[in-house]
This record gives structure tokens, C-alpha cells and sequence, in this order.
């Protein structure tokens, strides 16, 4: 079989690159134009120990000054994040009249690429009520990427135009059948409760049949191992040692020791399996591992802090004085800590051998942005399989 090739937008971290790269699609070129992202994929593609290596063969600074037209015939699939702050509960909720929208820019690439397939991720602020009649839009830009804006349209204008296209004839070879699903990366194996909205679409002519892989992980089935003392024998731990979040603790009592239901579906994994293995923290920085324990953790409305016994919240890039609330630990004793840059990668499914460039603070932002490694991964080989 032949491997598949993509084209990355919005590289960042190469998150979804690197999880493509492990399910089998080659990436042949990338666009990002954000200076510390282009360093960690530099430093990460001269690096032969990861899968990562040689990857990629072009580079673009920005999707909005490159042209992809002389790779129509060539790709097989298009991937990316585009920005997620027009959509972010954090951000400033302004979609379309943001100029960090850059969907359309990756329904342009489309157009000019007519790859097989497709994958965007965004945040799970886009499909909000507010949002939705762009949210449909968006999906039908994707459906007919072939009938671009006009210079004089406005969103709504061409949004009618679509929807009269879209109602009045069949597929053609210039369509694509999307489908859009949220997912919690918790249910696929992240250590990480982390909700994203995914695009996929195949181009119509293939007659492609596909669904997004059921999830392998539950919230229930690690309630099933903590009441049967499973999870706690497996991390030499007592009862008394378990750091939850009180909606747990409920759904623990609920269960008046009793198993909720037998299922095979895995536990979600927590932060606590997650980076158990690491050295001990301290001061001192580790250049290669990057796991040193940084001071000014503190708790505020909404910024509590990840139980070292679930998956961790949402690790967030910030657009605040620091990247990241979130990016806490809340330990057994009620104290909190920042997670360390390794421990974020954990979270995040890197390996430990992937370097990220850049300060703290970028480095919170590239992880905060990208998708984790894993769930790439998962989704890159369903999409491979139909290919």
C-alpha cells in the first residue's frame, strides 16, 4: 500500500503532525508562521530517535502568502488547527470578525489541493449557539470548497449562495462529505479531559465510508477500579492517598461500593499514571528533559488546579498574564503546583525525547494549542485505512 502524503497547516507543535506521522501518513510540507513553533519542529526533525524525523520537506511561514496549487494530484490529505481564539471560551468571541479566523484559508487550500481527505480540529467554543450559524457555514465552505468567496460578499452573502448550491444538486467530484463530532481526548487514552471539535471530510467521487473510531476509555470504568481498590493496588497507594475532584468523590459514594457496570472499555488515565515515572522536581532547570518546579501557583475562581487522580483539565495556551490557569496540580494535601513543561507534554502525549523551544511561557503556549499526540495518532490511522 502506498503511504499516504499530507500537507500540515498551522503546524504549531506538530501535535497532530507527529500523530499522523506515527499512524503512517508522511507530511511532505508545513506552514507556521510562529517563530518558537518553527524551532521546535527544526530542532524535533533533526532529532533520528523520533518518528518525527525528516518531517517535513517544505516549509511555509504562513498559509495566507503561500500558494499550494502545485501539489494538486500529489496529497492525499490536508490537516490543522486553525487558530482557536475567534471560537475560545477565554478568547474574545469574535469568529468571523476576528482576523485570526483562518478557516477560510484552510477551505482555500482545499480548493487549491482537491485532496482526498481533510482533518481540522478547533475548540469546542465554535459549535456554541452564538456561533452556529457560522458553525454551519464553515461546514458547508467545506462541503463545496470550490465555490469561493467573492471579493464582494460578505459572510452571510456567500453563506446563501452555498446553501442554494448545496440544496440543488447532488455531489460531485468537486465535493467533499464532512462529518463534524466532538470528542474528549479523556476517551481516547489522554491523560486529559480536553474537549475539540474535529472536521473531517473525503472528496465525494471516492465514495468513502467512515465514522470516527469509538472510544477505547471511560470516567465509569476508572469509578469501577477505584471503588474495587484496582487503581489503587496498580499505584501502590492508599484509599486515603486519592486526590478527586468532588464530582467524583459523589459518583464514588453514589456507587455505595457497588460496580457501576462491567464493561471492556479501559479507565481514563490519570495524571498521576501519567507522569509518576518522572524525576523528582526541582529549581534546577533540566535543558533536555525540561522538568523543573516553577514558583507562583495560585488558586482563583475557576483555576483550582488538576487532581492527581483523574485526567487533567484542559491545559490551556492563556491569553491571560500567565499561560495557563490551568496548567496546575493539585496534590493530595490541597496544594498546588504548575505542572512542569515535561509533565505538560505528558499530558499531551508527547514523548520525552521531543524538545520544545522556546521560554516557560511559549512553551506552555505551543502545548496549550497542540492535539495530543495520541489522539492524532488514532484518528490518522482511520483516516489511513480508507486511503
Amino acid at each position: 500500500m502506498n503511504q499516504p502524503l499530507s500537507i500540515e497547516l498551522f503546524a504549531g507543535a506538530a501535535g497532530l503532525g507527529l500523530g499522523l506521522k506515527q499512524a503512517g501518513i508522511r507530511t511532505i510540507a508545513f506552514a507556521e508562521k510562529e517563530a518558537n513553533c518553527n524551532e521546535t519542529i527544526r530542532i524535533n526533525s533533526a532529532n533520528k530517535s523520533l518518528p518525527l524525523f525528516g518531517w517535513p520537506e517544505q516549509k511555509y511561514d504562513d498559509v495566507v502568502n503561500a500558494n499550494f496549487s502545485n501539489y494538486c494530484g500529489v496529497v492525499d490529505l490536508i490537516s490543522g488547527g486553525p487558530p482557536c481564539q475567534p471560537f475560545s471560551l477565554g478568547g474574545r468571541h469574535m469568529a468571523h470578525a476576528d482576523v485570526r479566523d483562518m478557516f477560510p484559508e484552510a477551505v482555500r487550500v482545499v480548493r487549491e489541493v482537491r485532496p482526498k481527505a481533510f482533518i481540522f480540529e478547533n475548540v469546542r467554543g465554535i459549535i456554541r449557539k452564538s456561533f452556529q450559524p457560522y458553525f454551519e457555514y464553515l461546514k458547508l465552505q467545506m462541503k463545496h470548497p470550490q465555490l469561493a468567496a467573492r471579493s464582494e460578499e460578505t459572510w452571510g452573502e456567500h453563506y446563501t449562495r452555498i446553501q442554494k448550491h448545496h440544496v440543488s444538486r447532488n455531489d460531485s467530484s468537486d465535493d467533499y462529505r464532512v462529518l463534524t463530532f466532538l470528542i474528549n481526548a479523556a476517551d481516547y487514552g489522554v491523560p486529559q479531559k480536553r474537549y475539540r471539535v474535529f472536521f473531517v471530510g473525503f472528496r465525494a467521487d471516492l465514495g468513502v465510508e467512515w465514522s470516527c473510531p469509538k472510544p477505547t476509555h471511560s470516567r465509569d470504568a476508572l469509578i469501577n477500579q477505584m471503588v474495587s481498590g484496582e487503581y489503587l493496588e496498580r499505584n501502590k497507594i492508599l484509599k486515603s492517598d486519592l486526590a478527586l475532584s468532588d464530582s467524583v468523590l459523589r459518583a464514588i459514594e453514589v456507587s455505595r461500593g457497588d460496580i457501576l457496570y462491567e464493561d471492556s472499555v479501559k479507565p481514563w488515565v490519570t495524571v498521576r499514571e501519567a507522569i509518576r515515572d518522572l524525576p523528582q522536581l526541582s529549581v534546577v532547570e533540566d535543558n533536555n528533559l525540561r522538568h523543573s518546579l516553577r514558583s507562583g501557583a495560585r488558586s482563583y475562581v475557576g483555576h483550582t488546579g488538576s487532581p492527581l487522580d483523574e485526567p487533567s483539565k484542559t491545559l490551556k495556551a492563556g491569553v491571560h498574564a500567565v499561560p495557563g490557569g490551568e496548567n496546575m496540580l493539585r496534590d493530595v494535601d490541597g496544594s498546588i503546583r504548575y505542572f512542569s513543561i515535561r509533565e505538560c507534554a505528558r499530558l499531551q502525549t508527547y514523548p520525552d525525547d521531543f524538545a520544545l523551544s522556546g521560554s516557560w511561557s511559549s512553551a506552555m503556549r505551543q502545548l496549550g494549542n497542540a492535539v495530543p499526540v495520541s489522539l492524532g495518532k488514532i484518528l490518522g490511522k482511520s483516516i489511513a485505512n480508507v486511503l
